[in-house]
């Protein structure tokens, strides 16, 4: 893919020298005449590199220098100036330029100096996609979580879609970042689109982009996902909340890697891998008319499924610890322990808000726990009451194997809700994220009854 580089500059033999010089060079080269222009070529469009000049009527260059660096911080920009002095050389780099270069131009300095940039600033992007490997990664040793991370390593390196399927709040967002950040893409961009969000008159415009006048308020033409995430990733959050039109023209460009802007009528060509996720069940969607069953095969050729944080338990007091670190270095509230006994109300809660919800729920404690230390006695009375006290244990302890033990938590548990609810059924269901069928199947199973 060529590398785009903006020349902005008030004289017009200078523009015209140096993007004919450009394009000889296999550079794809725009223009912009002054520097109000620049700033709105680089808003819509950013380039991958800015030539610009510091002398020009209206927004000096130097002005134009500070407000792209506050817009794009790893952007290279090559300052050119007929009026060259070391002090505008020395500010012009303080601001984040990578060179000065005086006018007239030195054409062999000018491609020099471009490569280097654009290869110095590569390097950056590296770096910078390197310590985020090491920063973000899923926690956890349990059987549950190692599969899913064996399933990651394999489908990253390939260019395969895959559908990331589980719970809200299980992680599926890191796990399509980790799939990024370990693939051939990952010196690229990861595209987030969260389909639930959008409106469903605006999201063909935020995946495909809108040419000038193509509806009302489309007052310029607007680049959209697709284009944004060429050569890297495209991620569609909650893809099962997608329109049946759209989901028509996802699939389209999955097969021919082509698109059409809104209101346009030129085919657009792009490299972009999909990766997709969802909370629904598709094959549901599928038979009650809502999902393309094309579509679904499409996407669900690599599925990778993130277990709820009740399926790993194991898990539990390694993302306490994580969290808490995490907690204490992002705030002035200090170091604070987890008491272990603490950690057996923490294990016997279902967490219906799966992995977000115990985050939130570690935030809360940490603020709101005067002491260092945060036991049974600091976690609301809705955990304390989940056990009772049989000789100092929990009953549910005292059971001689795991099927057992699961069994006897959740008569006590669903047995406890339902008596809150005054046996309110669905309002039951509802309130600890199960079906209503479900839970009616579990009372019959469990032999849970009304005292």
């Amino acid at each position: 893919m060529k590398q785009k580089i903006l020349i902005v500059d008030d004289e017009i033999s200078i523009l015209q020298s140096l993007s004919g010089i450009l394009e000889d060079e296999g550079y794809e080269v725009i223009q912009a005449h002054c520097g109000e222009e620049a700033l709105d070529r680089a808003k819509k469009d950013p380039p991958d590199l800015i030539l610009l000049d510091v002398w020009m009527p209206g927004t000096d260059g130097m002005t134009v220098l500070d407000e792209l660096k506050k817009l794009y911080p790893l952007l290279p920009v090559i300052i050119i100036s007929g009026h060259g002095t070391i002090e505008t050389a020395v500010k012009a780099t303080r601001m984040g330029a990578f060179d000065f270069i005086e006018k007239p131009l030195s054409i062999e300095r000018v491609l020099v100096s471009i490569q280097n940039a654009i290869e110095f600033f590569r390097l950056e992007e590296e770096n910078r996609l390197l310590r985020n490997k090491s920063e973000r990664r899923m926690i956890g040793e349990s059987p549950a979580v190692r599969a899913l991370w064996d399933q990651i390593k394999r489908a990253a390196p390939t260019n395969a879609t895959v559908l990331i399927t589980g719970e809200n709040g299980t992680g599926k967002e890191l796990a399509a970042k980790m799939i990024h950040l370990l693939s051939r893409r990952n010196t690229r961009r990861i595209i987030e689109v969260n389909c639930a969000a959008i409106p469903e008159e605006l999201i063909e415009s935020e995946l495909f982009g809108h040419e000038k006048g193509a509806f009302t308020g489309a007052h310029e033409r607007r680049k959209g996902k697709f284009d944004l995430a060429n050569g890297g990733t495209l991620f569609l959050d909650e893809v099962g909340d997608m329109s049946n039109r759209t989901q028509a023209k996802i699939l389209r460009i999955i097969e021919e890697q082509v698109f059409e802007r809104v209101g346009g009528e030129r085919a657009i060509e792009v490299d972009v891998r999909i990766v997709a996720a969802t909370n629904k069940d598709l094959q549901k969607e599928i038979e009650l008319g809502r999902f393309r069953q094309d579509l679904y095969y499409r996407l669900n050729v690599i599925p990778i499924f993130v277990p709820p944080l009740r399926e790993r338990m194991e898990d539990m007091e390694l993302l306490v610890e994580h969290f808490a670190a995490e907690i204490s270095s992002e705030s002035a509230l200090g170091k604070k322990r987890i008491d272990p006994r603490a950690y057996r109300l923490l294990q016997a809660y279902s967490w219906p808000g799966n992995i977000r919800e115990l985050r939130n729920f570690i935030e809360r404690l940490m603020i709101m726990t005067p002491g260092n230390l945060i036991g049974p006695d600091d976690l609301p009375a809705d955990f304390r009451n989940l056990l009772r006290e049989e000789d100092g244990e929990a009953s549910w302890l005292q059971c001689e194997t795991l099927e057992e033990a699961r069994a006897c938590f959740e008569r006590d548990f669903l047995a406890r809700r339902l008596e809150e609810n005054g046996w309110n059924i669905s309002l039951t269901a509802a309130r600890i994220g199960l079906e209503r069928t479900h839970l009616h199947r579990k009372i019959k199973t469990l032999g849970v009854k009304k005292e």
